[in-house]
């Protein structure tokens, strides 16, 4: 499993403005301490992996001398941090958001994730995401990479996450994924009308005209594989729509997005995928959802089941949560029946 890491853009000696300069004494309690670990007692505002990237960029001193990553705490040290204007700052800051939590226990959390919602900070969202959220909800998360997150829904996707609340737990759901031993079953209302069931295999990467786009590829891509089902066909102003369910074997970055619409088949209301959609037929379907108080924000995608082994019990996790109401009452718009899709999460 890939990580991106996010890290301050200041280097070492760079003249950059500063947002604050914060200055402290450690207490002598803390002697023997690991020098990152000691400081975010100090600062429990900061998690520590933020701590952890201002010493490794050199903006974390001990009087005159340069704290580095190896050092452990003596006790009594005059810490002083000076950290640099960046947005980048705020995005491992706890905030208290709205979290529903599904399952908890010591290791592990289950998390149903509303659209809307980004999942890990980047340039344009660094508050406000479900980060920020785990790191209020669980202080535990401060101790983990990325605050526990071991896979990610898009924003405007809404389902079932799984949080890591510890290294060890971290380590085995990873595991998983990388062994395909996680299931993780989507629904999508997609333009056209889908084959009853096929595999999607393409290679997924960056597309070089567009860098908001992720697209097959022929040479360099990541393999991606999706398993698709389709659960019921319906029409709106005599244009085809489906709606299926996805398998994922493999977690690529919009991985559903862009296998669909290579068939053909772009999810309805998806901003960015949108080839071969009906457009102007689009426009009337968005129209007439507003006229009954229908409003989705992007693409129809719903994460709604997701199965797993307890990394601690070994014992298996298996949970399913119903899609948001506006994804439902598009169904119901589309007359779509109930019977065609909660069978997936049997």
């Amino acid at each position: 499993m890939e990580y991106t890491n996010y890290i301050d853009d200041a280097e070492v000696g760079e003249e950059v403005p500063l947002l604050q300069v914060i200055q402290f004494d450690l207490p002598i309690e803390l002697r023997g301490e690991r020098i990152d670990k000691a400081i975010a007692k100090v600062l429990p505002t900061y998690s520590r992996s933020r701590i952890q990237q201002w010493i490794e960029a050199g903006l974390v001193y001990d009087s005159d001398r340069k704290i580095q990553a190896k050092d452990h705490a003596m006790g009594m040290e005059h810490v002083r941090i000076s950290i640099p204007s960046d947005p980048q700052n705020t995005a491992y800051q706890a905030e208290d958001l709205p979290l529903q939590v599904l399952y908890e226990d010591e290791e592990i959390a289950l998390i149903n994730k509303p659209f809307g919602l980004v999942v890990h900070p980047a340039a344009g969202n660094w508050s406000g995401t479900l980060l920020n959220a785990l790191l209020h909800h669980f202080s535990e998360c401060s101790e983990v990479p990325r605050a526990g997150i071991v896979h990610r829904l898009d924003k405007d996707t809404s389902g079932l996450l799984v949080i890591a609340k510890t290294l060890e737990a971290q380590h085995a759901l990873v595991q998983q994924l990388q062994s395909r031993s996680m299931e993780r079953k989507y629904i999508a209302l997609v333009w056209g009308k889908t084959p009853l069931s096929k595999v999607i295999h393409g290679a997924i990467g960056r597309d070089s005209k567009d860098r908001l786009r992720m697209s097959l590829q022929a040479s360099g891509g990541k393999e991606a594989c999706t398993h698709l089902t389709t659960l019921y066909h319906a029409s709106f102003e005599n244009k085809p729509i489906s709606l299926v369910y996805c398998e994922l074997e493999t977690g690529r970055t919009h991985q559903i997005r862009v296998h669909l619409e290579s068939l053909g088949h772009a999810l309805i209301n998806d901003p960015i995928y949108k080839n071969k959609i009906p457009h102007q037929t689009a426009l009337v379907l968005k129209n007439q959802l507003l006229d009954h108080a229908i409003q989705f924000p992007g693409q129809f995608l719903h994460a709604g089941l997701l199965g797993l082994e307890h990394p601690k019990t070994k014992e298996p996790i298996r949970l399913h949560v119903e899609p948001p109401s506006a994804f439902v009452q598009t169904l119901d718009f589309l007359n779509i029946p109930r019977t065609a899709w909660e069978k997936v999460f049997d």
